[in-house]
Order: structure tokens, then C-alpha cells, then sequence
């Protein structure tokens, strides 16, 4: 069964790097089941795009505006992405929570302004260590996806992908266990049957990210109710990745 495989890059590459790192990359995903995508700087979509063309690996971006345009200084709408050939956009990244302290209303904003313009979602969701030690972690996720998804209606969930990326994992090393992982899966899909319906819940698509790498890409994308995986420094190594885009 396909999987979705996608590599946030984050702040890293330049255009000369990210260049090198598609000509490896290509060739060791040509015949890849999967669908594949990987999330450049902003100032390397347009490249990117260019190099990835005559391949099925796809172009996402990290990140989107909340506003079709006006006097943002430093931001990117969702128009600009779709104009240079963005398939997919990642919102509501707990970096993009924590460091520039994005609230559950304005994702739901910028997913508004994504699906608006064509574009698929990736909608992260996750908690800290201290909510999933004081066993609030069932309501975080449901808070988090019930308010990003306000006011969106069941056909548009075909353009979104919900990520969980428990934040005590990424870039830690410590995974969670497989069991835990079919858990939150569970109430994610519990939470979109609530909302919407048993179809939608059975529908949704679920990546798993934090930590992953070669050697256990294929143990966490084989969990139950797991549909793919985002992958962050792991996909920054061309070779790495390429394992990682193959299970």
C-alpha cells in the first residue's frame, strides 16, 4: 500500500546544496511506490521545482501566510506557493507554535487560505513532555485538531493530512512506542469521526514524524493507522532519505 513520504528540511541548503542533493536523490527514488515529497527553503522552491519536474517527487512547502497578500513584510501566500509549483504546505509545526507562538486560530486560517489555492495540507498536531506525562495529551491533540479544522467541511478533508509529531521526540532521538502511536491514532480518528463522520475517520490520512531515520522508517510506517511518515533531519541526507522514501 502507498505511503506518504515527506522531508522537511527546515532552515537548511543553499541553492547550490539543494541542487547536489536532488541529482542524488532522484535516481534512488525512481522506482518508489510511494508518494514522495520534500520541503525546502522558501528561497529554493522555485529551483527546486524546476529540478524535480520530469520525476514524481513532489515540492511542499513549511510554511504559508494566513492573508492572500497585502503589507506582510517577509511572509508568502498561498497563491505565491501554488504560482511555483507547491503541491503540499506544512501548518502548524510545533516550532512554528513554539518559536513564533502560532495559535490554533490562525492555522486554521492559513489551511483556509491553503485548500483555497489548491494546495494539500499537512496539519501537525503533537504534544510536549509534560502533557504526555500528566495525561493531557488526549486533549491537546483534540483541542489542536478540532480548532484547526473550524468551519472546514467534510469533502475539503481530502486535501489534509494530519501529522503527529510528539514534540519530546523531534530531533531527541526518543521515539515513542509503537503501542503509544496506535493510540494517538486512534484519537485522531476518533476525533474526525466526531466531527464529521465514520468515513471521514476511516478516510484521513495519518503521518507519524520525530526521530525517524532508515533504520526504523519501516517499523513506524507499518504501525496501524499510520499512513506515512515526516521525516526532519533524516531527510536532509539524500542516500538517508532515499531508504526512508523506499519501504
Amino acid at each position: 500500500m502507498k505511503k506518504y513520504i515527506f522531508g522537511n528540511m527546515k532552515m537548511n541548503m543553499t541553492l547550490k546544496d539543494i541542487e547536489i542533493y536532488i541529482e542524488k536523490f532522484l535516481p534512488l527514488v525512481s522506482a518508489s511506490r510511494n508518494e514522495v515529497a520534500i520541503f525546502p527553503s522558501f528561497v529554493n522552491l522555485m529551483f527546486a521545482k524546476q529540478k524535480l519536474t520530469a520525476s514524481k517527487v513532489l515540492l511542499g512547502a513549511q510554511n504559508v501566510y494566513s492573508e492572500p497578500y497585502g503589507a506582510y513584510t517577509g511572509e508568502v501566500s498561498a497563491e505565491m506557493l501554488k504560482a511555483v509549483g507547491v503541491s503540499y504546505v506544512i501548518i502548524g509545526h510545533s516550532e512554528r507554535r513554539k518559536l513564533f507562538l502560532e495559535k490554533n486560530d490562525a492555522i486554521n486560517t492559513k489551511i483556509k487560505q491553503s485548500l483555497g489555492q489548491g494546495l494539500k495540507v499537512v496539519l501537525c498536531v503533537g504534544e510536549t513532555k509534560y502533557e504526555r506525562q500528566s495525561k493531557k495529551f488526549k486533549q491537546v491533540l483534540e483541542r489542536e485538531i478540532s480548532e484547526a479544522l473550524r468551519g472546514l467541511y467534510e469533502n475539503e478533508l481530502k486535501n489534509i493530512i494530519i501529522a503527529y509529531e510528539p514534540i519530546w521526540s523531534i530531533g531527541t532521538g526518543k521515539l515513542p512506542t509503537q503501542k503509544e502511536v496506535e493510540q494517538v491514532s486512534g484519537i485522531i480518528r476518533n476525533e474526525i469521526k466526531q466531527e464529521y463522520s465514520e468515513t471521514a475517520s476511516k478516510n484521513i490520512k495519518i503521518l507519524y514524524g520525530g526521530s525517524i531515520n532508515s533504520q526504523n522508517a519501516k517499523t513506524f510506517s507499518s504501525i496501524p493507522g499510520i499512513n506515512g511518515l515526516l521525516v526532519g533531519g533524516a531527510s536532509l541526507v539524500a542516500e538517508e532519505f532515499a531508504k526512508i522514501a523506499n519501504v
